[in-house]
C-alpha cells in the first residue's frame, strides 16, 4: 500500500510527523529516505511531537543513535556513516524491542532491517515544499495507513 502526501513547508512537515507519531504503536519501524536536506530530521521532530518527547530532536549523525522518552520510547538512528560497515552494532535488540525506531539512510543497514515496516521516500519539490512516499510493508504497516488519512 502505498500513499503520496506533499507538503508545502517546515511547518507543514512538523505537522505531517506529528500526525503519524499520534498513530504509532511500541515495536513500529520507520525508515526515512532523501537527499541530504530533503527533511528527514524535521520530519523526526514531528513525530516526537506526536509522541509527547519534549526534549528537542536533532541528528543522531555523528552519534549514530539518540533515544527519547515519551508516552513511546523513540530510538532515531542515522545510518548514514554505515555504509559498508559489517560489525555487529546491535540494533537488532533495539529493533527487538517496544521503542519506536525512526533510521534515516536506512538503505545502509537494509541487510539487518525487519521486514515489516513503513518506508517513507521524502523527496525535495522545491526550497519549501516536499513530497512524502509512504510504502507499508506488513499487516500492521497497511493497518496504519488506513488510520493514517
Amino acid at each position: 500500500m502505498e500513499k503520496v502526501i506533499k507538503v508545502n513547508n517546515l511547518e507543514e512537515t512538523i505537522e505531517l510527523g506529528k500526525r503519524l507519531g499520534e498513530k504509532l504503536k511500541p515495536q513500529m519501524l520507520i525508515t526515512l529516505s532523501g537527499d541530504l536536506g530533503a527533511g528527514k530530521t524535521t520530519f523526526t521532530k514531528g513525530i516526537g511531537l506526536g509522541l509527547g518527547i519534549e526534549k528537542i530532536i536533532n541528528s543522531p549523525t555523528f552519534t549514530i543513535l539518540k533515544q527519547y522518552h515519551g508516552r513511546s520510547n523513540l530510538s532515531h538512528f542515522d545510518a548514514y556513516r554505515l555504509e559498508d560497515q559489517d560489525d555487529d552494532l546491535g540494533f537488532e535488540e533495539i529493533f527487538d524491542s517496544d521503542d519506536i525506531c525512526v533510521i534515516e539512510w536506512a538503505e545502509f543497514i537494509a541487510d539487518i532491517l525487519p521486514e515489516e515496516r513503513l518506508e517513507i521516500i521524502i523527496k525535495k519539490i522545491d526550497e519549501d515544499a516536499r513530497e512524502f512516499t509512504f510504502k507499508a510493508v506488513g499487516s500492521k504497516y497497511e493497518q496504519l495507513m488506513e488510520d493514517f488519512k
